[in-house]
């Protein structure tokens, strides 16, 4: 007889708290699981669903009274999970991009004892829908966006405090430079010479084009997000831009948005504010854990964009839109008008267009989707409690993974 168990942990996680035996040959080999509700480390909170999957697994075993031994752990495995969680199955020296809840050190555990099925492990996203489609299953089924295993958790930027390292400052003022490159060639502003020594003529004349074409605000946000920069995993700032116009030519700000990474190889990711320009620096973020209540935020706004989203037919032409939300309350006067602590979050929009999900673009607003669609998006949005702005991010992967964490 053949059981199938159907793991659903989502509401466990938040609660989770357990010691894990990482290495049955050596008892003293431990690692203690905090509860996803006390960290903020991406890693850390990755690692915790994934402990929690296999945790429930062995409960739902046990109330079943089925032998360990004969149970099989079945798993959609692709192999991006296995490339970016650096699993010796696809690599014998990648680097960790980030660890999926499906190649954790418990779920390697049982892969060494023969316990794991994992069929389409050797496939990539465009593949499996290949696959699917020859098997006949419905087109909504094989063309549906993908949702990360661990769910809206990773998709909630947490922090306890800002993000500022010593670099912040000087990274400040060199976006502000670029953004405004023409009138810092004008000034001959100090730090010319590093964006000359890092872009071309022609790039150089884009960033002319830029400034004289666009009034546009750089703010460099005091988060961080992962991205891939040289092969190599990369967890460093995030650049908004806004201007009180919205843009015309939105092929430009795509071009920008890979044009900052390369000179300023500490920012992972370009976003655009939607709104008025942000007139005040961000220096302190919104102290944020996974409680209950930033997740029905964060549910809400994913919904409703979802939602907006599928009412239309461009919904076909992106291959996934991860929401995030972000720590980051805009539009604070600390000095003069609010003093108060910041408590508002903003939310992310992640158009994402590829064909393996291994490579892509974001939708380039107006030729691939009507701006009108995201406004809507933006005002629904906007109408949840305790969100402050909602920004649209330009970053393509590399540098930007899909997912910020």
């Amino acid at each position: 007889m053949i059981t199938t168990i159907v793991i659903r942990a989502e509401h466990q996680f938040l609660n989770a708290s357990t010691t894990i035996q990482v290495d049955p040959k050596d008892p003293k080999k431990k690692r203690s699981t905090k509860m996803l509700c006390q960290v903020t480390a991406p890693e850390e909170k990755r690692k915790i669903i994934g402990d929690t999957f296999i945790n429930i697994s062995k409960e739902l075993i046990a109330q079943l009274d089925l032998d360990p031994e004969h149970v099989f752990l079945g798993q959609g495995t692709l192999r991006p999970d296995l490339i970016e969680s650096a699993s010796h199955l696809a690599s014998s020296n990648a680097d960790a991009i980030k660890t999926h809840h499906n190649d954790t050190e418990l779920v390697r555990l049982l892969r060494a004892k023969g316990r794991v099925i994992e069929p389409l492990k050797d496939f990539h996203k465009d593949e499996v829908r290949i696959l699917g489609r020859d098997l006949g299953l419905p087109e909504d089924i094989v063309s549906r966006h993908p949702f990360p295993g661990p769910g809206l958790a990773i998709r909630v930027i947490c922090a306890n405090e800002p993000y500022m390292e010593k670099d912040f400052s000087e990274t400040c003022v060199l976006v502000k430079v670029i953004v405004s490159y023409a009138a810092s060639l004008e000034r001959q502003h100090p730090l010319i010479g590093r964006i000359q020594r890092a872009t071309s003529e022609e790039e150089q004349k884009f960033l002319i084009k830029i400034g004289e074409q666009y009034k546009l605000t750089s703010t460099l946000l005091p988060i961080r997000s992962v991205g891939v920069q040289g092969d190599c995993r990369t967890y460093s700032y995030v650049v908004a831009l806004s201007s009180n116009e919205e843009p015309t030519n939105w092929h430009d700000m795509a071009r920008l948005a890979k044009t900052i990474p390369r000179i300023c190889h500490n920012i992972n990711r370009v976003c655009w504010v939607f709104g008025k320009q942000v007139q005040y620096q961000v220096n302190e973020i919104t102290p944020t854990t996974l409680t209950p209540q930033v997740l029905s935020i964060l549910r809400e706004a994913d919904s409703r964009a979802q939602t907006i989203l599928h009412e239309t037919p461009y919904h076909k032409k992106i291959s996934q839109m991860p929401v995030i939300l972000i720590p980051i309350h805009f539009d604070r006067d600390v000095v003069l008008r609010q003093p108060q602590p910041s408590c508002q979050y903003s939310i992310v929009l992640r158009t994402f267009v590829t064909e393996d999900f291994m490579t892509g673009v974001p939708v380039t607003i107006n030729d691939q989707v009507p701006a009108t669609v995201f406004h809507k998006i933006v005002d629904s949005i906007l109408d949840v409690p305790a969100i402050s702005r909602v920004l649209y991010d330009l970053t393509p992967k590399p540098p930007g993974t899909t997912e910020w964490e």
